[in-house]
């Protein structure tokens, strides 16, 4: 750390006993180094005192500093009390605040008086008003605006007066306080100040320095290279030039420090990445190259806090590391489901009669939960979605989820404060399973944040919506991170841009350097304008660019190895636009820099088709599925071998999945089941018209039962695609039926044999005695005009009912899985001719496809070859699935452009 060992080693020659100090620092990370270097010096005295400079204001101000939730509440109760028009409540109220309180500590901080800058805002919108003819509706954008800064002239004075009363203050106050007392305080004070690592100074801040250097009561050391400070179009210089000139630096004290390192030889590389976490993905490779090996003069700089995880998960191997950024709470799975518990408080406020699953699904399954509860949520999932529950009764509810040890907090709320208390048992319930080191530190902080809320809330007697509370809790979340405690001193360094401020490190890999990242830009989220800023010498983004700038050049100066990475895919708000400083040093810089592009490159996957061998345990398997052989089973394995060996060999099934829009599968189970209901009741009859009359009337009764088969909810299907879906189901079996009716109108003779038809134990010789025997059932088996008719329901099109087998095909005719319809009405007819009840009758077999309903049944036909053949080609297919030589192997559907 040379700029502090300069610093350390210039103090300890001016005295030995450096406890005569107080060392003021831009922020507490450099103390632990500062501790370091003395200790490498063998210095044996009292420590110097350390301050950063908002502590040693606050001490000149003597106030109480306000933040946050408290100065909100208070500030919203002084709001209401003045009767001001709008009349907003706290939600409205919190949309606009927080913005103007960061206005209004910016006008303290920078302006003479904070009154003349709200006059001002309030004359600048009157100018405007009077330039065009605002009409008399109030709801005009400007109208609205002149009327806000109007009552800001009233309210923030006397919010102001409220806080003063109480002693409190917010920072703007503070540092308002403190000016009129820097000039006692210099005067009076017996210490002595050193002020270290400074780029930027509020003017209270700068006044504060000046007054103690005047009165030899302080030093100052700036860390500056004569790269940026002597070149005026530098911006990173911007700051630091303008302190040179205080006429407190002269032939005795001397402006300290400005440095020629930036111009030293350096290796700088610029990495243009495909993508934002494809950034650390390239660390590993950056760090081979680093030749010390703890890493213990390297920092990995994050400009974009979210890619903290994805980094430490490329930094397994590294063994030393410091994390000086926090990770941010709302990124964490339990600060996701307090969102969610939130929302669903505010769905319930709305008097909703159900709970729709997505809401409650994600709190179920990111909450902590013990084993009890896990088997009580495990139940309520199987049970919803094997009813396809989309909208669930808070009936249903209280009864499968009552015994949850967190069940009051799905229960709508009869008052946030009885909500607020119920999280905070919670929290501590929770705390007491087995949860890890991270969901603990994040719970915990939760459970503070809730405890803060309640005091907070306790003396003010506005009601506090649900949405308020959720924004309040938002608030505090977003602010608060998680810090990670490591050795500082040993091993990589991982930090944000700020808090790399006085140190400096000999390898600097930098990640994010986007523009928008660094610097920020004109993101500004203010209601004063530009120009107002300007007139009133206050911050705008150009300054806040000018810290960016000197943060980032500092930091590189003294660095040897540089690496900055930036992300190039535009994306969201992300512009895939390098940083300009990177576009700076390339252009104005004398260093060499070498450019890297990071493909992130999505090669198409070649994966190798799963391959199963038949192995003792799975022939025993296929010897006792032989006793059971479906057509169904025979189209799964034509469609992919794996898929018949997990359903028929493993016996495993795929899991229930709520469907909130009707799938193809149960659609035609709707339609299927439907027409079971229908053809059931004229089983057994010579089909008359007014027996299809009849069951045209009552096709929304047979819909209604085949809903019931399929346990979904009536109200599933009563509005959206779900509803349409129905209709078009009704329109189906309409067509069924007055396809049969024409039949019957024609002088035909229907009769309705049998509806799913079940068979079984219909033996089918493979060679010599081994044999298998067929189950299934038939969709419909009917007769017309004498014709035994085997017709197969089925939701797709019609394909491929023509059968051509001849010598040259008949072994693996088959093996086709565009075949397969043809293969199944084969296999029934087979079936039917040697059921006893049938034989002798002519057999005709058919698919009859809702697709095309109206074309009723589509008959297999032979072109070549005859029934027998085609069940030469079945064993042939059997033999296969049994051959212990031929392992089941995968088929990987080729994707169709």
């Amino acid at each position: 750390m040379k700029f502090l060992n300069k610093i350390i080693h210039e103090l300890l020659a001016q005295n030995p006993d450096l406890s005569e100090f107080n060392i003021v620092l831009p922020g507490k990370r450099p103390i632990v180094f500062i501790r370091q270097i003395l200790e490498e010096n063998h210095y044996s005295g009292f420590l110097p005192n350390f301050f950063t400079i908002e502590e040693l204001i606050d001490r000149i101000a003597d106030k109480q500093p306000v933040q946050g939730i408290s100065l909100w509440l208070f500030a919203f109760d002084v709001y209401r009390s003045l009767g001001l028009i709008p009349k907003d409540d706290f939600v409205d109220f919190l949309k606009w605040f927080p913005t103007l309180q960061k206005d209004w500590d910016d006008i303290l901080k920078f302006s003479e008086s904070d009154e003349a800058v709200l006059q001002y805002m309030f004359d600048e919108e009157r100018i405007k008003e009077w330039a065009q003819d605002l009409g008399e509706d109030d709801d005009v954008p400007r109208k609205k605006f002149l009327n806000f800064w109007q009552n800001m002239n009233v309210f923030l004075p006397i919010l102001k007066k409220k806080l003063q009363e109480k002693n409190w203050a917010t920072s703007g106050m503070i540092h308002e306080t403190a000016k009129a007392r820097i000039a006692d305080f210099a005067e009076n004070t017996s210490e002595h100040f050193v002020f270290c690592g400074f780029n930027a100074f509020t003017p209270v801040e700068e006044k504060l320095v000046r007054s103690l250097l005047r009165r030899n009561k302080a030093q100052c050391f700036f860390q500056a290279d004569h790269y940026y400070f002597d070149d005026e179009r530098q911006e990173a210089g911007k700051f630091l030039r303008n302190h040179k000139t205080w006429k407190e630096f002269d032939d005795n004290r001397a402006f300290q420090w400005i440095e020629d390192d930036f111009n030293q030889p350096k290796n700088i590389r610029v990495y243009e990445v495909s993508g934002n976490v494809t950034q650390t993905k390239v660390l590993p490779e950056i760090f081979k190259e680093i030749e010390n090996k703890t890493y213990s003069n390297t920092a990995v700089v994050l400009l974009d806090e979210n890619l903290l995880p994805a980094s430490l998960d490329v930094m397994y191997g590294v063994e030393n590391l410091n994390i000086t950024m926090g990770f941010p709470l709302k990124n964490l799975s339990f600060s996701n489901a307090v969102k969610q518990l939130f929302y669903l408080q505010k769905q319930l406020e709305k008097n909703k009669s159900s709970y729709y699953y997505r809401d409650i699904f994600p709190i179920l399954e990111e909450l902590p939960k013990s084993a009890e509860d896990e088997l009580i949520i495990s139940n309520f999932r199987t049970k919803v979605e094997e009813r396809n529950i989309v909208y669930i009764s808070k009936k249903l509810l209280d009864e499968l989820l009552n015994g949850l040890s967190y069940y009051g907090l799905l229960k709508k709320a009869d008052h946030t404060g009885v909500y607020l208390d119920m999280l905070i048992a919670f929290c501590k319930q929770i705390k007491w399973l087995e949860i890890d080191d991270i969901q603990y530190e994040n719970v915990s902080h939760f459970e503070n944040a809730f405890r803060i809320i309640k005091n907070q809330l306790s003396p003010y007697d506005f009601e506090i919506k649900m949405e308020t509370l959720e924004i309040l809790i938002n608030q505090h979340v977003n602010s608060e991170s998680i810090d990670f405690q490591g050795e500082p001193l040993r091993g990589l360094q991982i930090m944000g841009l700020l808090e790399t401020r006085l140190l400096n490190f000999e390898n600097v890999i930098m990640l994010s350097v986007n523009e928008g990242k660094l610097p920020l830009g004109n993101s500004q989220n203010t209601y004063i304008p530009f120009d107002i800023r300007r007139y009133f010498d206050m911050h705008t983004f150009l300054e806040n660019d000018s810290i960016y700038a000197y943060h980032f050049y500092r930091l590189i100066q003294d660095s040897m190895n540089v690496h900055l990475l930036y992300n190039a895919l535009s994306s969201g708000v992300n512009t895939g636009e390098k940083s300009r400083f990177i576009t700076q040093i390339e252009m104005e810089s004398s260093h060499k820099i070498e450019h890297l592009i990071i493909e992130n490159s999505s090669e198409p996957i070649v994966s190798q088709p799963i391959e199963i061998p038949k192995t003792e345990i799975v022939m025993e398997r296929l010897q006792k599925w032989k006793e059971k052989v479906s057509a169904s089973h025979l189209t799964s394995y034509l469609y992919n071998p794996i898929d018949f060996y997990l359903s028929k060999i493993l016996k495993t099934s795929e899991t229930d999945e709520i469907e909130e829009e009707l799938s193809v599968k149960n659609y035609g189970n709707l339609v299927h089941y439907s027409l079971q209901e229908v053809y059931e009741l004229l089983k057994g009859k010579v089909l008359k018209e007014r027996d299809l009359h009849n069951s045209i009337k009552g096709i929304d009764q047979y819909i209604n039962v085949a809903i019931e088969k399929l346990k979904h909810q009536p109200e599933f299907y009563e509005k959206g695609m779900n509803f349409i879906h129905r209709a078009i189901a009704k329109k189906v079996i309409e067509n069924v039926l007055n396809h049969d009716l024409e039949l019957v109108r024609s002088g035909h003779t229907l009769e309705i044999l049998d509806i799913e038809k079940r068979f079984e134990n219909v033996d089918f010789y493979l060679d010599g005695s081994d044999k298998i025997s067929f189950f299934g059932f038939i969709d419909r088996i009917d007769r017309l005009d004498g014709t035994l008719r085997i017709i197969d329901y089925k939701t797709a099109k019609i394909k491929n009912l023509t059968v051509k087998i001849d010598e040259g095909n008949v072994a693996e005719y088959f093996h086709n899985s565009e075949r397969k319809q043809a293969l199944q009405l084969c296999i029934y007819h087979y079936v039917v001719q040697n059921l006893p009840e049938f034989w002798g009758l002519p057999i005709e077999t058919g698919i009859w496809s809702f697709a095309e309903a109206k074309k009723g049944v589509v008959s297999l036909q032979f072109d070549k070859g005859n029934i027998d053949d085609a069940m030469q080609s079945v064993k042939n297919l059997i033999l296969e699935i049994l051959n212990p030589d031929l392992s089941f192997i995968e088929n990987i559907k080729p994707y169709s452009s």
